[in-house]
């Protein structure tokens, strides 16, 4: 079904409409990778950030996020992380490692995720965004997460599908290094 060279059906300021075949989807354009972080503190919270989407029309709970590339074309996806953290957050973190990469939605975009855990977190800015983004922070501690999520959603919010998918890697890795003392003062991409 893959071709070489897919058709651009409309070349937007942000998107691409393509067509491989008979299947249209979007690409991305401006931006060499997008990453999602999953920020724990070591006693067990995890940070979340809430935007408004207009895609869904309110506001999205969600993993601090973002685009890399899209400032400085030769970002990396470690270096892109780091500056949405803060950027979102108003957090740094002395960890990071490397969990997986994965498609946002595959019979939509060819827009791939690379997921990142931070851990050893310190505040070192206010968070919220940029100028053009509303970020609210919340800090949620794991054990009580679902039951959060829950309520959001009872609440009329909206959930980011990628919270879950990152949240269980990024726990899995974040419980072995805590069993194993591992990871401390490493930093991998």
């Amino acid at each position: 079904m893959t071709s070489l060279n897919p058709d651009t059906l409309y070349k937007g300021r942000f998107l691409n409409l393509m067509q491989t075949g008979q299947w249209e989807y979007v690409a991305r354009r401006g931006s060499s990778g997008v990453v999602a972080i999953v920020a724990m503190h070591g006693d067990g919270r995890i940070v979340l950030v809430e935007q408004i989407r207009p895609a869904v029309g309110g506001r999205v709970i969600e993993l601090p996020a973002g685009l890399a590339g899209d400032v400085d074309e030769d970002e990396s996806l470690l270096v892109a992380s780091k500056r949405e953290l803060e950027e979102e957050t108003g957090y740094s973190a002395s960890l990071w490692r490397r969990l997986f990469t994965g498609y946002s939605s595959a019979g939509l975009t060819d827009e791939a995720v690379t997921f990142f855990l931070a851990t050893g977190l310190t505040r070192t800015g206010p968070g919220g965004g940029d100028d053009k983004e509303d970020i609210r922070v919340h800090e949620v501690p794991v054990d009580e997460l679902v039951d959060w999520i829950k309520q959001w959603a009872q609440a009329g919010g909206h959930v980011d599908a990628k919270l879950y998918s990152g949240v269980y890697a990024g726990l899995a890795l974040f419980k072995k290094d805590a069993e194993d003392g591992a990871g401390k003062d490493k930093e991998s991409q």
